[in-house]
């Protein structure tokens, strides 16, 4: 069985053993915005495996390359800027090509 990318399935325990931070860690990092796990009915905090992922990348930024918590905020907004743009010029790019088959018809 395979889990969704974006499944909320793990409990801060785990994530903080995967992620190698303290769980307190985890709920500093909730509070800056930097991660947004689901809550279940009894407020357990639940994380996905792209949760995983941005934390393990919150966590390289911070101890192997020394960038405050400030700088990771800033440097995780641009790379989904980033995404999104390039989301959006593959959507146009699509576009383009098929307005170009299209013309080619004519």
């Amino acid at each position: 069985m395979t889990i969704p990318h974006d499944e909320p399935v793990f409990e801060i325990s785990v994530v903080a053993r995967i992620v190698g931070v303290h769980q307190q860690t985890l709920r500093s990092y909730e509070r800056m915005g930097l991660v947004a796990p689901q809550r279940t009915r009894g407020n357990t905090r639940l994380y996905s495996q792209h949760d995983i992922q941005r934390l393990q990348q919150v966590r390289r930024l911070v101890n192997e390359l020394g960038i405050n918590v400030s700088g990771v905020e800033v440097i995780l907004r641009m790379s989904r800027q980033i995404e999104e743009l390039q989301a959006e010029l593959a959507t146009l790019r699509h576009e383009h090509e098929q307005l170009r088959a299209r013309l080619g018809g004519l």
